[in-house]
């Protein structure tokens, strides 16, 4: 299933809302886009150009499980397993695809803020192949500056060791499918392929074209590094908060290749899709160490801290220490996570106030908090941005050890009883 198929699976459940007047990609359909986040929306009108904008398609946890095909309880089982056991994708010929001018300007590429640096591609997935180390596949936000440069954010992991190595081509892939939108945010060791996780978690042949293996997306363009360097930003990062300029590297459209009736994905910055994409891959590394120190329930990277900052690990605990070892398990699994809490296997973790009524019934802080100064991410606004040392605080939510879990738990109802007899049946 490509991206038009997940869209008309949308549709087909009535998940979709058409957005049929003019927009302008300018501030006007970002401005839509924050108004209905959460709601995949299709723009079939698009101010100055012929192809559609679809978005906010996986800005919910129910949508992401539709992209599976599981369940939203076997996300993160899906997940592991596929990082676990990644699958080598086919390759296919490339069919459906038109080569265009490359030109930048041809694309409805969004504007978000005006304190932007320029319009951005923020949905786009960088795929780069090595020698040695193989095929990577990460996102980098381009900001455009002319109809046939981007100046990419590219930060010190993978893609950047990649062009250290002499990489100069790669292709940037704009409009892809759930499993490939997940595999390009799991943060694995140089070399584990994340498109073969992808492939894991869904089916997904990649196809040749261009001399690159890539997935199925709407838009293929072949990028070129220049070896010049350009100011980007401002950009509206995870946290809701504009991000610094900085010098980086840019690159410019070598060729571009579209499908027929092609969709171009805008991902809204600082949106519940961007924190989504970002926040929820990390959840597989975080319960994969807990698990190696007690026995985990469930791991949610939490909206609130930006899907980024913050944890949340409910655990079945056993030992007095389970809590204190988790903190430091789970500060394992998710190096960039400022805050994160520990919970017993009663509280939902996807309900904030569970969390914070167990913070205010089962905490003590001088007995239940783990203080650290360690390098965090370079998102968080208060952190010193040039080392990225922070304040790391884990908060051990459970039940103090030795006392009476009854003591500590909210009573059951007294009766089990079908409470539409009482006030009809639309009652939710």
């Amino acid at each position: 299933m490509n991206l038009k198929g997940f869209v008309s699976l949308l549709e087909d459940k009535g998940l979709l809302v058409h957005i049929g007047k003019e927009a302008d990609p300018r501030f006007e359909i970002p401005t839509i886009m924050k108004m209905m986040d959460g709601t995949p929306l299709l723009f079939e009108n698009v101010k100055g150009h012929d192809m559609p904008v679809v978005a906010n398609i996986c800005s919910t946890r129910e949508l992401v499980a539709l992209g599976l095909g599981v369940n939203q309880d076997q996300i993160i089982p899906t997940m592991m397993k596929a990082i676990e056991d990644p699958a080598e994708p086919e390759i296919e010929a490339a069919r459906g695809y038109t080569e265009a001018s490359a030109d930048l300007s041809k694309l409805p590429i969004l504007t978000y803020y005006p304190f932007d640096g320029g319009p951005y591609v923020a949905s786009g997935i960088a795929i780069a192949s090595d020698p040695e180390f193989g095929t990577n596949a990460s996102y980098h936000r381009g900001m455009a500056i002319s109809d046939d440069r981007f100046v990419y954010r590219i930060l010190q992991r993978d893609f950047d060791k990649y062009i250290e190595r002499g990489l100069t081509e790669f292709a940037s892939c704009i409009g892809n499918t759930i499993p490939v939108l997940l595999g390009a945010a799991v943060s694995e060791a140089t070399g584990v392929h994340e498109l073969a996780i992808a492939n894991a978690m869904s089916r997904t042949p990649l196809i040749e074209l261009a001399g690159h293996n890539v997935p199925k997306s709407e838009i293929i363009l072949i990028m070129e590094f220049t070896g010049e360097m350009h100011a980007e930003g401002p950009f509206l990062d995870l946290t809701e908060t504009p991000d610094i300029v900085r010098d980086q590297r840019v690159a410019r459209v070598k060729r571009m290749f579209v499908r027929e009736d092609s969709l171009f994905h805008g991902l809204l910055p600082g949106g519940l899709e961007h924190k989504v994409l970002m926040g929820m891959p990390r959840e597989p590394s975080i319960y994969r160490e807990v698990s190696k120190v007690c026995d985990v329930k469930d791991v949610l990277v939490t909206p609130g801290g930006a899907s980024w900052l913050h944890g949340a690990v409910s655990i079945r605990k056993k030992a007095e220490d389970d809590g204190k070892k988790a903190v430091e398990a789970a500060f394992a699994g998710h190096r960039s996570m400022k805050h994160v809490f520990i919970v017993d296997e009663d509280i939902d973790i996807h309900k904030p106030e569970e969390i914070e009524w167990a913070m205010a019934t089962r905490f003590q802080g001088d007995r239940d908090m783990i203080v650290k100064q360690d390098k965090g991410s370079s998102l968080d606004p208060s952190s010193d941005l040039e080392t990225r040392m922070t304040t790391k605080i884990g908060f051990d939510l459970t039940i103090p050890w030795g006392k009476d879990p009854k003591d500590f738990k909210r009573p059951e109802l007294p009766m089990d009883i079908d409470i539409s007899e009482y006030v009809g049946g639309d009652y939710r």
